[in-house]
């Protein structure tokens, strides 16, 4: 016999009753329209701009398409089509990020006016300018890209070559867009930043701000449950492995601790194995520690030292033992 769905209702039951009459839509609608006005947090109506976080990613995928051509488009890129393909590219990018930032710009705007901000000329020649410096930043990103490539081949012998990094890699996936959307976010552009960030975040479990700041040769090994916060400095050479939390005291996570530098430091060719916590804005780790896995830290560590935890007392026993105690214990049971 098959089984049905807690859902499932047969058809032919013989014993099933008449259904009740379903209620007018117009009965639904009033109870959940009601909510909408009693909670103005949770709805955007009649805002007249919005950026589009389906856009917003849209752009994303075309920025990776610039920033690693050949690797993410449909079409097989050569020597004599790839001008053509960039030109192509750069007025799709260019087309959709100054529309995007300008929804952003108009939105924060409206937000400060109280909803009253919808003229704000300079918007679009600012979304305009922003657009045209990102797309002069795109070969310094490919740069500063290139060599987090090479520190995620270079340190994982698992990986056979660098391509396989690019393809495959969430911590490679992760620092693209941290790289993408800190540009945007120190020129001071509203919302799309977290938007890239927390896609990325959904996809790989690595969640970095937006504001963080992150040196070259960046790599970040397996990569689940990372977290950088918004305040972080990292400097060149830095590697850091699952589980890792870059954050803030709990002191420190009110809105009146904005602005203040509430992430640690970590200065160049740190290492920060699985599961270690490191929290505050004061806090620096000198350069060349090691921090070994599970140690949680809110004091600072001078360059060249190795932090871990006492090893923990182990206890081994044969399995023939454990099974002498456990009929032992069922005996007196």
């Amino acid at each position: 016999m098959g089984h049905f769905s807690a859902y499932h209702i047969p058809m032919n039951a013989s014993h099933s009753k008449p259904s009740a009459p379903r209620p007018h839509l117009d009965e639904l609608v009033s109870p959940i329209l009601a909510s909408y006005h009693a909670d103005l947090r949770l709805e955007h109506i009649d805002a007249t701009f919005l950026p589009s976080r389906h856009q917003a990613i849209a752009l994303l995928d075309l920025v990776r398409d610039l920033i690693f051509p050949g690797f993410f488009c449909d079409r097989r890129l050569t020597s004599d089509n790839i001008a053509f393909h960039l030109g192509e590219l750069l007025q799709q990018v260019r087309d959709l990020m100054e529309k995007q930032i300008d929804e952003a710009l108009r939105y924060a705007e409206n937000l400060e006016q109280a909803g009253h901000g919808d003229a704000c000329d300079l918007c679009t020649e600012k979304a305009r300018r922003i657009t045209d410096a990102f797309i002069h930043r795109v070969p310094e990103l490919r740069r500063l890209l290139s060599l987090d490539v090479r520190a995620a081949f270079d340190g994982d012998p698992a990986c056979r070559h660098t391509d396989e990094a690019i393809f495959c890699y969430p911590g490679v996936f992760a620092i693209f867009v941290h790289r993408v959307a800190h540009e945007l976010f120190t020129v001071g552009v509203p919302l799309i930043p977290r938007i890239l960030n927390e896609h990325a975040h959904s996809l790989t479990g690595i969640d970095i701000h937006p504001g963080a700041t992150i040196g070259e040769s960046f790599f970040i090994d397996h990569g689940t449950g990372v977290v950088i916060g918004e305040t972080s400095v990292i400097g060149n050479r830095v590697k850091i492995y699952q589980s890792v939390t870059i954050g803030a005291p709990a002191a420190n996570l009110s809105q009146s601790s904005r602005g203040a530098k509430r992430h640690p430091t970590l200065e160049d060719d740190v290492v920060i194995y699985a599961n270690a916590t490191i929290l505050g804005g004061k806090t620096i780790i000198g350069k060349g520690s090691v921090i070994g896995g599970g140690v949680f830290l809110t004091a600072s560590v001078p360059p060249g030292h190795f932090v871990y935890n006492k090893p923990q007392e182990l206890k081994y026993r044969s399995a023939d033992k454990l099974k002498a105690i456990a009929a032992i214990q069922t005996e007196h049971a």
